[in-house]
């Protein structure tokens, strides 16, 4: 190699990195052609002939980095398409809690800033996981009405009851099946969208019409059943599957209110009732919203109850209050669980509200909000304008003797009107105890 190559080399280096690190900005360098044998750091001073063909040179390294730029923005487009797929991809076959983040503290004065109304109700758009636990709990709501069948059929005599029971239990059997294969396809990855669309399709199209065979054998007892042998199922977190009921509460200075509450939701079962009057969305509420435990709501004071029922199992639940010192009892399945006092001392329950069950309201009568719906099973919901004796209560808990029916509100099939999409089945609150 000549003697001055190393140098030339080197100086043409160093300006081209001193050029590429400040964009071609105030500095201008120019770089000339230094004859074998000369000196080097006085032929750099020098301005050549050959400027022309130097800038040139630059003007073509300059286009080469912006290229170079421009591709690695777009290897960096193509890179987050790709973990976005992949996001996706990966969502429907892991298993996800339901939507909607924790509340700081109960009632729909206090929801977060921003959040969203979420219906969750339009399965053809739900991820794999969430149809899957929605199609498991049709399932097992389904076995449930064919048990209620079995107790109150009276198909018997004709000898045809028993067999087209057993075709029923057969068929959810087999649905049951159908969903556990699906369920270890997608953990596997081997059932394709299309693949999948069509076994959903599939799947929900013999639950409708199982559904609707189970209906009609209750149809044809509904006439000889008790008006207060049903329960309302809410399936789904919505923001418009609720029951309505038909008439207001009076203005009342102490209260009790009874229930039967199925639910696994989580986070949170929702809200089972509520009723705002003019004026306050929040004049009395039963809410569990997110982490945080079930709550009483009474004209916007608060009181934290020790109920745990999201378990899938049917418990029985009352409250009882009343307005001097805001004294207040909590039952769970006969048993008092806690106590208190001070909330909303003095205040009397306001007539000309609305009753809902299911929903919470933000309006009088409407302004639900999805993340706050309950989900489960309701029934046997009566409301007394007194106080309950820890006696009474457990005899509505154990079905140990036939307690009254709520001298405000009674739990009736006609005090009721339904909307959204909520399901009204067959439902004896003491065969639950056996």
């Amino acid at each position: 190699m000549p003697a001055g190559a190393p140098c030339r080399l080197l100086l043409a280096s160093v300006l081209l990195l001193r050029a590429c690190a400040q964009g071609f900005g105030q500095t201008r360098f120019v770089c000339t052609s230094v004859p074998l044998g000369a000196d080097m750091c006085a032929s750099s001073l020098q301005s050549g002939g050959s400027a022309e063909d130097l800038q040139s040179t630059v003007l073509q390294l300059r286009e080469t980095v912006l290229q170079q730029k421009e591709t690695i923005v777009h290897h960096k487009e193509t890179i987050r398409e790709l973990t976005a797929k992949l996001g996706r991809c990966e969502s429907q076959s892991v298993l996800e809690p339901g939507p909607g983040e924790p509340k700081a503290g109960g009632g729909a004065s206090r929801k977060q800033p921003g959040s969203a109304k979420n219906t969750m109700g339009d399965l053809s758009r739900a991820p794999a996981a969430e149809t899957l636990s929605q199609l498991g709990q049709t399932l097992q709501s389904l076995k449930t009405r064919l048990e209620n069948l079995e107790q109150l059929s009276r198909l018997n005599a004709s000898g045809q009851g028993s067999s087209l029971r057993d075709l029923l239990q057969s068929k959810i059997d087999d649905l049951e099946k159908q969903v556990l294969a699906r369920v270890h396809s997608l953990e596997e990855g081997k059932l394709s969208p299309r693949n999948e669309s069509e076994e959903r399709s599939k799947i929900e199209s013999t639950l409708s019409a199982l559904h609707q065979r189970i209906s009609d054998l209750e149809k044809g007892q509904k006439d000889n059943r008790p008006v207060d042998r049903f329960q309302l199922t809410f399936p789904l977190r919505t923001n418009y599957m609720y029951a309505k009921v038909r008439r207001s509460l009076p203005e009342m200075y102490a209260f009790s209110v009874a229930m039967w509450i199925k639910s696994n939701a989580s986070p949170g079962v929702g809200t089972p009732f509520s009723y705002a009057v003019p004026g306050q969305a929040n004049e009395l509420v039963l809410i569990e919203w997110g982490n945080n435990p079930m709550e009483i709501l009474i004209n916007d004071k608060v009181a934290k109850l020790p109920f745990s029922i999201n378990d899938g199992k049917w418990h029985h639940l009352c409250i009882t209050w009343t307005t001097r010192d805001g004294v207040w009892e909590a039952y769970q399945d006969g048993t008092q669980g806690g106590h208190g006092e001070n909330l909303a001392p003095y205040h009397p329950i306001k007539p000309q509200g609305v009753l809902v069950l299911g929903q919470e309201q933000d309006t009088l009568g409407g302004g639900f909000d999805a993340t706050q719906a309950f989900v489960g099973e309701l029934a046997h919901f009566n409301v007394w304008d007194r106080k309950l004796s820890p006696g009474e209560v457990y005899s509505l808990a154990t079905c140990s003797s036939k307690a009254p029916a709520g001298n405000v509100i009674a739990w009736a099939e006609t005090s009721l009107d339904i909307y959204g999409g909520a399901t009204k089945w067959t439902f004896e609150a003491c065969r639950q105890l056996n």
